[in-house]
């Protein structure tokens, strides 16, 4: 477990949310977040033109709030508008999604402790299943946010596997340097900024950190439509960013890992979601496989199919 002890001021630590019609979650989220024993000295909330109390309830919690045309959210440039606002002085930003929660008070203070790693540019912690999840639900997580922490080096990286990139920012912190280093979120993204930025990272020389004591609960229970639209996404950024293929090698090989990962779990925890899997998996490799080729669909189409259906307005 990594030291709590602060590896930068309170001051030079920035926590960036993106928003949109957040409610729902802030009777948890908040507390969390006031909960915690390191805090951030600049609390960012952008928020996406929410129809509900988000704003008023996050700037009523000490947080510094801008609003957004909802038309204007883009992974990847919203992100970065939010770090080319913050004070010179931050050098950690760390980001969390709405409905990512802080599993314990110390959250906050190990992920940034990673960054005591000189050579530290990114690290991601480990995010758990809500109580009440599923069993596939709970496996993804299991399966992508093991126990152990790791930190993997540029030299181990490049030929890994895609994998080597996989960084999450439902929950993840930047130093602030590197990410100006590698030119910072690329915008016009429709998934997976946070993969780009860790490949260029690590690319760069800059290793990437695995937080596990850093703990969220995020997860979500996708129908069978969703799991076709996000895994359609996930080929478009594939093919639109070839450069992370060809670096780090494809993704087959650990998709072919977590369905037989995801079989041996159901096996022993729920037998009676084997065949749901199974359809879910080809569905998925379906979905990337058409999303790897989606410059031969045409763009109403795309839009239909897409989770990100704004990326192709």
């Amino acid at each position: 477990m990594p030291t709590l002890e602060p590896s930068i001021a309170a001051d030079r630590l920035a926590l960036v949310i993106p928003t949109l019609n957040a409610a729902k979650h802030l009777d948890v989220l908040i507390p969390a977040l006031q909960a915690q024993s390191f805090q951030p000295g600049t609390l960012l909330v952008i928020d996406s033109s929410s129809t509900d109390d988000t704003a008023e309830r996050f700037t009523k919690a000490g947080a510094e709030v801008i609003v957004i045309p909802r038309s204007q959210f883009d992974h990847g440039g919203t992100r970065q508008r939010a770090v080319n606002r913050l004070s010179p002085r931050i050098e950690v930003v760390v980001f969390l999604t709405q409905d990512a929660v802080p599993a314990d008070s110390d959250t906050i203070a190990r992920i940034v402790a990673a960054f005591a790693d000189s050579e530290v540019g990114v690290a991601y912690g480990r995010q758990l299943p809500h109580h009440g999840a599923g069993a596939i639900e709970a496996h993804a997580r299991l399966f992508n946010y093991p126990p152990e922490s790791v930190v993997l080096r540029p030299e181990e990286a490049v030929g890994a596997g895609i994998k080597a990139t996989f960084c999450s920012n439902s929950f993840a912190a930047y130093r602030r340097r590197a990410l100006e280093m590698v030119g910072g979120f690329p915008s016009g993204t429709i998934f997976g900024e946070d993969a780009a930025v860790t490949g260029r990272m690590l690319l760069s020389g800059w290793a990437k950190a695995y937080v596990a004591e850093a703990q969220v609960h995020h997860s979500h229970s996708y129908s069978i439509g969703e799991e076709f639209r996000r895994y359609f996404d996930v080929g478009v950024m594939h093919a639109r960013a070839p450069w992370l293929l060809e670096r780090f090698g494809k993704a087959e090989g650990e998709g072919r890992r977590f369905v037989q990962s995801e079989l041996r779990h159901l096996a022993r925890h729920q037998p009676l979601a084997i065949p749901s899997a199974i359809l879910r998996s080809a569905v998925k490799l379906a979905a990337y496989h058409c999303g790897r080729r989606e410059a031969r669909i045409p763009r109403p189409l795309k839009r239909r199919i897409s989770l990100n259906r704004r990326y192709w307005a």
